[in-house]
């Protein structure tokens, strides 16, 4: 979804993403940052996986040895 707007309906104010709402905000400038922090999220390129995860090392002590 990248068509946002901010509509004011009275004393809120309404998010609307593709011509539906999504959010209900008392302010047009919080409105505003949650649109800004979407965009930035869309922007954002997906984390990438190592194709084989090696587990962390291990800091707790060797149990000891019973011989």
């Amino acid at each position: 979804m990248k068509n946002y707007s901010i509509v004011r309906i009275g004393n809120e104010y309404v998010v609307q993403a593709d011509h539906k709402s999504v959010l209900k905000v008392a302010s047009r400038r919080r409105a505003a940052q949650l649109v800004t922090a979407a965009e930035l999220l869309d922007a954002q390129p997906a984390p990438t996986q190592p194709a084989e995860a090696q587990p962390e090392p291990s800091i707790s002590c060797d149990p000891p040895e019973v011989s």
